[in-house]
């Protein structure tokens, strides 16, 4: 039968080197795509153990006492990178008050606010990484199997007309062997889109948490308390929150 003298296998072995460079290119962009799939699916999980870490360090009778929940809740995570950092400029700030250095004539406010947006550009950095490969792998390696696929079927016709056999079924065979590239190509392609689809998401929504946390350690930092939530109703309709920090400005969108 036709199918028994045509697949994966008399593929590679009647291929040129083109074909098998294509095909060992979409084997490393898949092992790729997997590899950093399986390493911030690993970090999302990780990441769900933050969910009540700000709480708590909130309900921490001191800073110390809160920044060591943080450690004890979400060790390594933006959260406490970012709480580390505003306690760190807080310190700096009381003990070079009266310094005659360019930093330490800075106010308060504007001395803690560079401190957390540095620490928010370089969470964001690390919570971004991967995702370009992803994104890359994602829209060119439809068009690696389909550059495949195209010499394939160049080969196989140049091959046909060489034969002087042109009639169908020693047409469909060849052909239909070359578009195998062009399915490898899509079966790299559609999980590293949708991946990066989903971790851009959970970014996004992470990186909003830590906005809002920023926003609150600001307040703390420079004036001993809490940013107070408003009501929902508060807001007019379809008006977003002012943020007079804009703590996000170093980091992505």
């Amino acid at each position: 039968m036709l199918t028994d003298n045509f697949g994966l296998s008399h593929l590679w072995g009647q291929s040129d080197l083109v074909i098998k460079l294509v095909a060992l290119l979409l084997v490393t962009m898949s092992v790729a795509s997997w590899y950093l799939i399986a390493v911030r699916a690993a970090r999302q999980l990780r990441a769900r153990r933050f969910d009540n870490a700000v709480e708590g360090f909130w309900n921490a009778p001191n800073l110390d006492d809160g920044l060591s929940q943080l450690s004890r809740t979400a060790a390594g995570s933006p959260f406490e990178a970012l709480a580390r950092q505003g306690a760190a400029a807080a310190e700096h700030l009381r003990r070079h008050t009266h310094s005659e250095t360019l930093g330490g004539k800075l106010d308060a406010d504007e001395f803690v606010t560079r401190a957390l947006r540095k620490s928010i550009a370089l969470s964001t950095a690390q919570l971004e990484s991967g995702l370009t490969v992803l994104a890359s792998i994602g829209s060119t390696a439809p068009f690696v199997g389909l550059f495949g696929t195209v010499w394939g079927i160049y080969h196989a016709l140049i091959g046909i007309s060489t034969s002087g056999a042109a009639t169908l079924d020693k047409v469909a065979g060849p052909v239909g062997e070359a578009l195998i590239m062009t399915a490898f190509g899509l079966f790299v392609a559609i999980p590293a889109v949708l991946a990066y689809n989903t971790f851009t998401r959970a970014n996004r929504l992470e990186l909003s948490e830590l906005d809002a946390f920023a926003h609150d350690l600001h307040a703390w930092f420079t004036t001993g308390t809490r940013l107070a939530s408003a009501p929902a109703g508060d807001a007019p309709r379809g008006a977003a929150p002012s943020s007079p920090l804009n703590l996000r400005s170093a980091g992505a969108a």
